[in-house]
């Protein structure tokens, strides 16, 4: 019988939406490097992309 898997043992990494560590889960064995978010809560109120130069501001002029 093999040795049981502690939660403690399994990867962990913050999440980008809230900042909380979260744990691995076996639904997520293939993709562990691509999930960003912990919840689907998360990664729908996620903010959005910023660094494109703009503040946001209209020009006017």
């Amino acid at each position: 019988m093999p040795k049981p898997i502690r939660k403690g043992d399994l990867p962990e990494k913050p999440c980008q939406g809230c900042g909380r560590p979260f744990a691995w889960r076996k639904k997520w064995a293939r993709v562990w490097d691509e999930v960003k978010y912990c919840s689907e809560r998360c990664r729908r109120e996620r903010k959005p992309p910023t660094g494109s130069g703009s503040d946001g501001r209209r020009d006017l002029a």
